[in-house]
Order: C-alpha cells, then structure tokens, then sequence
C-alpha cells in the first residue's frame, strides 16, 4: 500500500496554520501544525517529513534559522518559506540557499498548490533518478556499459567469454554504439589488465604514417627519421592492441599485420631484424568486412584471424528500454561538470521525448544531447524545451531517414515492443493502466511483456501519490 506524503507546517499564526493545513489535506496530503517554530525542530529530530512549509518571520527561531537547523536532521525534505509582501526579497535570498519556493503571504488556495505540486514532482524524479543509479551500479553495467535489455545481456555474456579468453575480438556496430568501450571492458576483466590498452585508429592516420606509427622505424629509414621509433604493436607488448575502424587498413598493412597475428613477427621500417612481440588484438570496425573482402580490399585470411570472438553491439534504436537507464549515467556524468547548477533529475515528458527519438548517432548522440541539456537548462529539472532543436523537431539527415531493410516480421515486433515501452513508461509502470492504454486484456499484455523480454523494473517508476 502506498504511504501518503507527509508535510509539516510551522507558523506563529493559527490561522496561517489551519488555512495551509485544510488546503493540503485536500490534495491527499497528512499534515501536521506547529505554531512555535522551536517546538517543531525538537518534533523534526526525530520524524521524517517529504515537505516542510514555514513562515519566514517567526518569534524565537525564524525561518530560515528554522532551516538551517532542519538541514542536519531532515536534508532530505523539500523545504518552503511563507512570506509577506514586504519580505519576498528575504525570501529569495533564501531559495538561493537551498529553499525550494516561497508562498506569498496573503494566498489564495492556489498559490499554496502549485509550488507544492512542484515540489513533490521534482521530489518523486529526484526518487526515480536514484532508483535508476542503483539499477546502474547495481546490476545493468559491466564496466562502462550500461543497458538491460536482452541484446546487452546478451553482449554482457560474449564480453565475459572474451575476457576470459586470449582470442582475438572483432567487434562490429554502428558508429556511437560504445566499440572502444567494449573493448577496455575486455581488456580490464582479462589477464592483461595490469599491463597496456594500446588505441590505434587506423581511419584517422594517414596511411603513409599509419606504418611508422604502427610498427616504428630505424633511423635514417627515410628522410626525418632522425632516431629510432618505437611502432605501438611494440609498445603493446604482454598487453592488449586496439584496432579501431580496421576496414580502414591499406592492404599493405594488412599483410603486416597479418603477421604479427600469425607469429608475433614484425620489423620496424628499414630495419632488418625481427622482432617478436605477445599482445592481444581487439580490433573494431563498422563496415561490412565480408563485403569489402568481395570487393577485394580486405583480406579474407585476416577476417579469419581477427574473428574469432565475434561481438556485436546493438544499435540504440534496438534498445529503446535502455534510454533512461542512460540517461540517468550521463546526467550523472555531466552534472559534475557544471558545479554551479543543481541538476538532478529529467521530466518525463522530456525522457519520452528521447525515447521516441531514433538516434542515428547511437549512445554518444544521446550523451551529446544530456550535456547539451545540462548546458542550457536553466533550472534543477530538464525540460522537453531544454532537449537539442533538432531533437524536439525529429528532423533527420537524409541518410537517417531511411527505413533499414528488415524482414517485415523483425520490424513489426520491433515496433509493437517500442508501443508497449511507451504505454508502460506513461503509465509510471502499472500494468492496468498500461493495457487500458493499449485496449487490450491485462492478461494480453502481460504475455507480451513476457514474449518480447521487456523487463518492467527498467520502466517502471515510483508513483506520486499527490492528486
């Protein structure tokens, strides 16, 4: 059964008391009056209360004294001041130390509402916000890798083998879907971890510098080479080398490489002594390798060879379940870097927003967008308005806008799986509501949920008991 909120009211004036007591009673809410503001901080030491509402002139301990002492015994209540015409500006003073709102003193029933109604709201995401953390450091990561839904299990389990292996990886996914994550991952939870992660991306150096910067150089080797170069397949020794975009290798390095795979032999160029070297290759890549080895520009010998432990990482449009689990780990992320703005939680409109959003950009889009929100909001909670322009608008690039080929079956439950995310997320998790949203059977609903591995603690949230 869900508990009520509690609130405790604290003014000098019984008519202040009862006027604020009757208007949150009839909102569901328990209350009880205190009209000495020293008596009420002996009840707060030991009782516990979602809202305190307090005048700010009192007799003996005012308001915000009142506060200040709340702060050691009650730190989680969310804290109001009443104030008159004449000292608004004291009550702004105080919203800047950490008072939630103020009620102007005289109110009308509404004005006592509405910043409750808030408070409570921001209160439950607050909630929500530290489920999900615990959700996240709990049981959905392995390492940096955050999701729940069964294609993440599934990477989870393949990630475990490899790490326990000494094979080589090959890890396929769109861009933005966390590929050099995947593969620390590996990398911390293996053999190697105390020794190197050595990070190659073979799409972002030229190829005539590719070879001197895998493999190293001599000097004299050609015109700079003013010293012996140690290459990064060297530096990698007993530890782990990582190939991203290795589609992107010239066919000439390939062969090289192929080498290193093959006996651990390479030479530094113009060298002419072999050098051996043990290092594990994870390598990476987004393009179709089998494609490119029919077109000839990748070698069929060396797929073999990287593939030995296939990993694929779902794109996040496959995985729609895991976008507030995401979330929350970027906000998390984020809020650290702006230490001046008191960020903690996302509306759900706003959380809805991007769950509808099919992110092309995959997971590092989404974080792109929770920094960007972090950045721009003016106040504690993120709003819809707050989200990236071209999020709000949905508007792709052309490329995005395209519908990928897929049996009509796969895309037909993919799509009734995002619906029944979406009625469970609007209905905070009841599956009641859920299928009365769906027009379908409870018990209809519930098979699907069953059928189509949703997991409902990753979309469920605390309810709001005000009504």
């Amino acid at each position: 059964m869900e508990s009520k909120v509690r609130a405790c009211v604290v003014d000098d004036e019984i008519t202040i008391c009862e006027a604020v007591k009757a208007i949150l009673e009839s909102q569901g809410i328990e209350v009880i009056t205190f009209t000495s503001s020293l008596d009420a901080l002996e009840h707060l030491k030991g009782h516990n209360y979602d809202l305190i509402i307090s005048d700010l002139k009192m007799p003996g301990m005012n308001g915000l004294e009142l506060y200040d002492n709340v702060r050691k015994y009650a730190s989680d209540s969310t804290f109001i001041i009443i104030t008159a015409y004449g000292t608004i500006q004291s009550a702004v003073e105080a919203i800047k130390m950490g008072v939630y709102d103020y009620i102007p003193k005289p109110f009308t029933p509404d004005e006592v509402r509405i910043p409750v109604r808030r408070a409570l709201e921001k209160r439950a995401l607050e909630r929500e916000n530290t489920a999900l953390r615990t959700q996240i450091e709990s049981r959905y990561s392995f390492q940096s890798i955050i999701g729940n839904c069964p294609e993440i299990h599934e990477l989870f389990k393949v990630m475990r083998h490899a790490a326990s292996s000494e094979s080589n990886v090959l890890i396929t996914g769109e861009s933005g879907t966390g590929k050099e994550l995947v593969a620390r991952a590996i990398h911390s939870n293996s053999v190697r971890a105390r020794k190197k992660f050595i990070t190659v991306n073979c799409g972002a150096i030229p190829e005539g510098l590719l070879e001197t910067e895998l493999f190293g150089h001599v000097k004299g080797s050609f015109t700079g080479a003013v010293s012996d170069k140690k290459g990064l397949v060297e530096e990698a020794d007993r530890g782990t080398l990582f190939l991203d975009e290795v589609g992107e290798l010239a066919t000439t390095l390939q062969v090289k490489l192929l080498r290193v795979l093959q006996d651990g032999g390479f030479m530094r160029i113009g060298d002419t002594v072999q050098r051996k070297v043990d290092i594990r290759l994870i390598a990476a890549t987004n393009r179709n390798l089998k494609k490119a080895i029919s077109e000839k520009i990748f070698r069929e010998d060396l797929y073999y060879r990287l593939n030995v432990i296939p990993v694929e990482i779902p794109p996040l449009n496959r995985r729609t379940g895991d976008i507030p689990l995401l979330v929350n780990h970027f906000l998390e992320k984020h809020k650290r870097k702006t230490p001046d703005k008191n960020i903690t939680v996302i509306s759900k409109e706003a959380m809805q927003t991007l769950i509808n959003y099919p992110f092309p950009g995959n997971v590092r889009e989404l974080e792109n967008a929770i920094e960007y929100a972090i950045t721009f909001t003016p106040g504690p909670v993120i709003q819809k308005s707050d989200l990236p322009k071209y999020i709000l608008e949905n508007k792709l690039h052309e490329e995005a806008q395209k519908i990928p080929i897929m049996p009509l079956r796969d895309a037909k439950t993919q799509f009734e799986k995002n619906l029944v995310i979406s009625a469970l997320i609007e209905s905070r998790g009841n599956i009641s509501e859920a299928a009365r949203l769906l027009n379908i059977h409870r018990q209809n609903l519930q098979q699907k949920i069953r059928l189509l591995g949703i997991d409902l603690s990753a979309v469920s949230v605390p309810p709001i008991t005000l009504q």
